[in-house]
């Protein structure tokens, strides 16, 4: 029993991938850059991101997501320090008496950013290369609109000697193939993002233009590449000097007719540490989450989250979900300790 429901498990997940949506991340709000490419170069400084997500660990071959990002702003010129730097003389970073007072948004500038990242499930396996370009412009005193695209290549790998029945039988449609299964596809995305001291709301659309990579005439061995839509919304609530909540959701939408969603909560104390919770809503992917940070200074981060899944009559068997993530600021010349605009 426990073979047949691991199989069936691995095929919704492969019949989810086939659907190519992209990949699910419990700490989207860190890295909000790696699903809306409007993001590159939001901070003062180099944003570099390095994670990876191990799912269902309670499965053999069960899906494994790793990336790195790095974005940068070019041209941009801000004399204040962040409202989370260590270096504003006087005022507690997390005070409210600062974020009264903020009151310039970023100046005008450009952002560049790359992103490589890797899907493994099993046999198959899903990398992704791309590049993006943002321009950043105030509409206001203390809001500031960013647009970006995005343009890359994905590829897809089919490892035949994995691609195997829980009797160890080899998957006949492959039998005519020699070695592994290559594809390659071409890739874009564009996004807005609009940001205060206070809020953050961003639409993106990835993978623009629809196409499919098909391994054999059975269309069940097929990855159709459909756009995948997001939205998300966020918004820092004072709590006294030192503590602030963030709230935010995430939703996703993808042909044919699939539709996610992820609630989050954020309460960080000063620029030094932080804790929240999730919930995830999707077809294959419910369940809650629990996470934690902290900050090194104005040089590194680091985070970790474990989620559970929801799913009564699968949880038994696909155990729970961890995701590690290391960040790195580099050039960060006003030592901010934490994002200043996706906080």
């Amino acid at each position: 029993m426990k073979k047949l429901i691991t199989v069936l498990i691995l095929a919704a997940f492969v019949s989810f991938a086939n659907a190519q949506a992209k990949s699910a991340y419990t700490q989207y709000i860190l890295n909000p850059y790696i699903l809306n490419p409007a993001l590159a170069g939001i901070e003062n400084y180099t944003d570099i991101k390095i994670s990876t997500r191990n799912q269902w660990t309670g499965i053999n071959g069960a899906p494994v997501t790793t990336y790195i990002s790095m974005h940068s702003p070019i041209g941009k010129s801000d004399f204040r320090t962040s409202a989370t730097s260590f270096n504003v003389a006087g005022v507690n970073p997390r005070g409210n008496l600062y974020w009264d007072d903020y009151a310039s948004a970023a100046s005008p500038h450009h952002g560049v950013g790359l992103i490589v990242s890797n899907d493994k499930a099993g046999y198959i396996n899903r990398w992704n290369i791309s590049a993006s370009y943002a321009y950043h412009r105030p509409i206001s005193a203390k809001t500031t609109l960013a647009a970006g695209f995005n343009a890359g290549i994905v590829g897809i790998n089919i490892d035949k000697a994995k691609a195997t029945f829980s009797d160890g039988q080899p998957d006949l449609a492959f039998s005519l193939a020699s070695g592994d299964i290559r594809r390659v596809n071409p890739e874009l995305g564009a996004g807005l993002w609009l940001y205060s001291a206070k809020y953050f709301v961003g639409i993106s659309v990835l993978n623009i233009v629809p196409g499919k990579a098909r391994f054999t005439d059975n269309e069940f061995y097929g990855t159709y590449y459909t756009p995948n839509y997001f939205a998300t919304i966020g918004y820092r609530i004072g709590l006294g000097e030192d503590f602030s909540m963030i709230p935010s959701i995430i939703g996703q939408y993808w042909q044919p007719q699939l539709l996610g969603a992820h609630a989050n909560i954020k309460f960080q104390y000063l620029d030094k540490a932080w804790v929240g919770g999730s919930y995830r809503y999707s077809n294959f992917l419910q369940g809650y989450s629990a996470m934690a940070g902290f900050y090194l200074g104005s040089l590194m981060n680091v985070s970790y989250s474990y989620e559970v899944a929801t799913n009564a009559r699968l949880r038994t068997f696909t155990g729970n979900t961890h995701e590690f993530m290391i960040g790195f600021t580099l050039n960060n010349k006003y030592k901010d300790g934490c994002p200043r605009n996706i906080f």
